[in-house]
């Protein structure tokens, strides 16, 4: 219990490098792609390969000669990639239905992960999940809201509590309830987990269903003709440029699923696609968030939930020997740098400290044990994800923009994209309103948790 990610967390390097080349276990791209392919996922996260499992199990019709799939990802070593540089969270209080329906769904999924994506003769898996609900704290002027959106999470079927002053003060001892109107806190499906064991189970089982992959930069799209019911394979391949060859590698295929994440508005604008069907762009920009992890003693220690202050500062518990990891997303004008992953130290000692320290007293004597940064795909419109067809490209599926809970959602997403594809429709979920719809009509779907 408490060791959330240590098989990836004691791997850390020092605060503002990146992994530098580390190649986890089991990862093993093919050294090139297939000639052809059914569906192409650009995108190796957990996303992608969330829709590469979830098509393989949807395949239906296809089942008799199978459909091929191909993974490409462009850096095997995942060294930026944002599923195993998160803090691994996952929660239902989200003030959007779908965001809460796609969060029950995927707690049931990972509840039952081994019937999922157990491998026959393979270890079980262990994500190691530990129960612990988000705290989130509201001042005098943010309480009305915090309210009705705990009633819209209870009606959505999430077991959430409203909690006073007296009462937080009570459960939770070593918090400073000074300037807290009221606080929800989540009493099941809800805590953190080890991202990168979420994301090799997804690959293990989808690799063991047939699924290819490799590694490589998507470059060039093919030709976007209707999409073809019957999966024929388009006569006008796609590029992927290999990193160990001067060449461009063709792959023919009928449809993309565009799940590079950070970078899928970005990929929008490759070679290829006439510029006029990249309007309007889709707003998904790469956005710098750093994490810090620190050693307090003293600290809240096993009784310690996921805490979301009024400040937006937020932190939680690692393991049980008093260490915690936390951060805090900087104001629009003040968004850091993305063109590398180095971590701004200034930003704990300034900014992110004297909120913790406020807020819980014993942390005023921390010590910061390092820090890395990882990259949220943010969506500028919303801040929420972009699931379904391109409006004018039929055969172009979109999975991206979650904001910083794609890891939570990618069970939920994986399988309404992949419903799309197979069935023509949603049909576990109805997440009609996160498609392309309304970005063209001006219509944003406000998420009030991204935290």
């Amino acid at each position: 219990l408490g060791r959330m990610g240590q098989t990836l967390r004691d791997q850390v390097p020092a605060a503002g490098s990146t992994w530098g080349g580390w190649l986890p276990p089991g990862i093993h791209p093919d050294p090139r792609p297939p000639d052809e392919a059914d569906v192409v996922v650009v995108g190796g996260g957990v996303v992608g390969w969330s829709v590469a499992y979830w098509l393989k199990m949807l395949e239906g019709r296809f089942r008799r000669h199978g459909m091929k799939v191909l993974v490409v990802e462009r850096d095997p070593t995942y060294s930026r990639a944002s599923t195993v540089l998160s803090v691994g969270g996952i929660r239902q209080q989200f003030s959007l239905p779908e965001n809460i329906r796609m969060s029950r769904f995927s707690a049931s999924f990972l509840r039952d992960i081994n019937e999922h994506l157990g491998v026959p003769n393979e270890p079980p898996i262990d994500i190691q999940f530990q129960p612990s609900g988000y705290l989130f704290l509201a001042s005098q002027e943010g309480a009305a809201k915090l309210e009705a959106t705990v009633q819209l999470q209870r009606d959505e079927g999430a077991q959430v509590v409203l909690l006073s002053p007296t009462q937080l003060k009570e459960k939770f001892p070593w918090i400073n309830t000074e300037d807290v109107a009221v606080a929800s806190y989540g009493l099941e499906d809800e805590g953190w987990f080890d991202p990168w064991t979420l994301l090799n189970a997804f690959r293990r089982k989808a690799t063991s269903l047939g699924v290819h992959n490799c590694c490589g930069e998507f470059c060039s799209w093919p030709c976007m003709c209707s999409w073809n019911k019957t999966l024929q394979v388009c006569a006008h391949p796609s590029q992927i440029y290999m990193p160990d060859s001067l060449e461009y590698q063709p792959v023919a295929c009928s449809i993309v699923v565009n799940a590079a994440g950070a970078w899928a508005g970005k990929l929008l604008e490759a070679d290829g696609l006439p510029g006029k069907l990249c309007q309007p762009p889709l707003p998904i920009q790469p956005r710098k968030r750093y994490v810090f992890s620190w050693h307090c003693p003293d600290g809240p220690g096993l009784s310690c939930p996921f805490l979301v202050d009024t400040s937006g500062a937020y932190f939680r518990r690692d393991g049980i020997a008093g260490n915690y990891l936390g951060g805090m997303s900087p104001p629009e004008e003040e968004e850091p740098d993305p063109s590398d992953l180095s971590v701004d130290h200034d930003y704990f000692q300034e900014q992110l400290w004297p909120r913790l320290a406020r807020r819980v007293p014993s942390f005023e004597s921390l010590r910061v044990r390092g820090a890395w940064a990882g990259y949220y795909d943010y969506n500028t419109f919303d801040r929420n994800g972009v699931l379904g067809p391109h409006p004018r490209l039929e055969n172009l599926f979109l999975a991206a923009g979650f904001s910083g809970h794609g890891l939570q959602h990618s069970p939920a997403a994986g399988r309404a994209v992949a419903e799309l594809v197979v069935r023509g429709r949603f049909e576990s979920l109805d997440l009609r309103r996160l498609g392309w719809a309304r970005l063209e009509d001006r219509e944003p779907l406000h998420e009030g948790g991204v935290v």
